[in-house]
């Protein structure tokens, strides 16, 4: 059956105490709104919806060009409510799958789950077994059937002691969307319209109610403060390092590891505390990652090690590379096999060659760099002129003294030497010494400065 989705993102959150709207915080370097968008997208739904109100246009600024039909819920009144804005969208016929853009780790499998048990059913509702379950809704079933959520200010002492609770999570079959969603209506003492009668309609008509049980309570919980958020982050830590030591990663401390993006690995990696993974990252069979490593959209090839304190963005590193530590490989950075990077230093749009090393305190900006090349200590590449960018050149088997600067665009030629303390304009001849120093004198009446007396 064809499925619409329909994600409740309109409130505010006041209890975040934030301007920021309560979808757009970030867990895990994303959104929670954007959690839930992914989490949904295994499921292949051929209609996207997300209903919006406070904060409208920062979330449609946030999610655009994702294929989502915004849908503007002016006055918030309840979840309902909510739903009923979406029926003039919903394409004819189509199941609708309703969640909530503040409850991020809600797993697909979860949710394919819940579809596969409504069959013929009018609704199938997601519930759990929380710890305590006192506050939540209690679904009240006759086999396996449901035939009424009860809040727990409603509950009897005998339906308080029920463990299975409702999520708010919802399928309604596409036939029954249009006609159970418009006769909701906000005749209680709160004013408000709510997801919940969808039920008590659906078993008045005598259609059937079914129930899918999530895996545990934490994907289906929500946020409403900071302290659930940073919650939920920790659960998210705790899922992806059980995943990375499922595929043999060695993690010197699971509770300190943050991934937000995709990260995949090889056989035999190794990752010390406190580092961060964003966006795209590979790490390929043998790789070490050491302490307090960012490492962003980037490849790491086999064998290679990343030492303490090194910041990693958009580059990709081949086999046996030895990066930091305190290095800074900015986008562009490009290092061939058994390139080496030392303490201090920082490269961009810099494609270095097979064996070269740049060992410390030094700046390789937009930089063509051959093989076996190596580069002192405190050489800069001095690529901008104040106005535009110019490359630097350096040939294979190049040595460059301590202290150079290498004013672009230039040229250093294969197996050219350059003197410590240079700085080179022009192009360096192959296999040819080149200095380009001030004549060293001798003050002879020089005197050295005294530390002045306190009066």
């Amino acid at each position: 059956m064809p499925l619409s989705i329909a994600i409740l993102a309109a409130g505010l959150g006041t209890r975040m105490k934030s301007a920021r709207p309560k979808v757009l915080h970030s867990l895990a370097g994303r959104p929670l709104l954007q959690h839930v968008v992914d989490s949904c997208r295994a499921l292949e739904p051929e209609q996207f919806l997300v209903v919006i109100g406070h904060g409208a246009d920062a979330v449609e600024r946030a999610m655009t060009e994702q294929g989502l039909v915004f849908v503007e819920q002016v006055e918030q009144l309840g979840t309902g409510h909510a739903l009923q804005q979406c029926l003039p969208q919903l394409a004819p016929g189509n199941d609708v799958l309703v969640l909530f853009g503040d409850v991020p780790l809600i797993r697909a499998e979860t949710l394919a789950q819940l579809i596969d048990c409504r069959g013929d059913a009018a609704l199938a509702i997601l519930g759990f077994e929380p710890d305590d379950p006192f506050g939540y809704g209690r679904i009240l079933r006759d086999g396996d059937s449901v035939v009424a959520i009860v809040e727990e200010k409603d509950c009897t002492a005998e339906q308080k002691t029920l463990r299975e609770c409702f999520t708010g999570i919802m399928l309604i079959r596409g036939d029954c969307v249009q006609e159970l969603a418009g006769r909701l209506d906000n005749d209680n003492a709160q004013n408000e319209y709510y997801l919940t009668d969808l039920v008590a309609h659906a078993v008045a008509d005598g259609e059937q109610v079914v129930a899918s049980l999530a895996g545990d309570a934490d994907e289906v919980a929500g946020v409403n403060n900071q302290q659930q958020l940073a919650a939920l982050e920790a659960v998210y830590r705790a899922r992806q390092a059980d995943s990375l030591m499922s595929h043999g990663v060695k993690l010197a401390d699971p509770a300190r590891i943050d991934v937000r993006g995709d990260l995949r690995v090889g056989r035999d990696v190794e990752i010390d505390v406190n580092c961060v993974f964003e966006g795209s990252v590979t790490l390929a069979d043998g790789v070490r990652i050491g302490a307090n490593c960012v490492l962003r959209d980037c490849i790491v090839g086999e064998g290679s090690q990343i030492l303490p304190m090194t910041s990693i963005d958009d580059a990709r590193l081949g086999r046996g590379v030895s990066i930091g530590p305190y290095a800074r490989i900015r986008p562009g950075t490009d290092c061939a096999d058994g390139v080496k990077i030392g303490n201090f230093v920082e490269t961009k749009q810099a494609q270095i060659g097979q064996g070269s090393k740049v060992n410390h305190l030094s700046y390789v900006g937009d930089t063509e760099m051959g093989s076996g090349v190596n580069i002192g200590a405190g050489t800069i590449t001095c690529n901008y002129d104040g106005a535009n960018k110019h490359r630097t050149v350096i040939e294979d088997g190049v040595f460059i003294g301590s202290d150079s600067q290498l004013v672009a665009p230039v040229r250093i030629e294969k197996d050219a030497t350059i003197g410590a303390g240079s700085t080179i304009t022009k192009t360096a001849p192959a296999g040819k010494l080149t200095v380009s120093r001030a004549r060293q004198v001798t003050i002879g009446d020089w005197a050295k400065p005294k530390k002045k007396q306190d009066a």
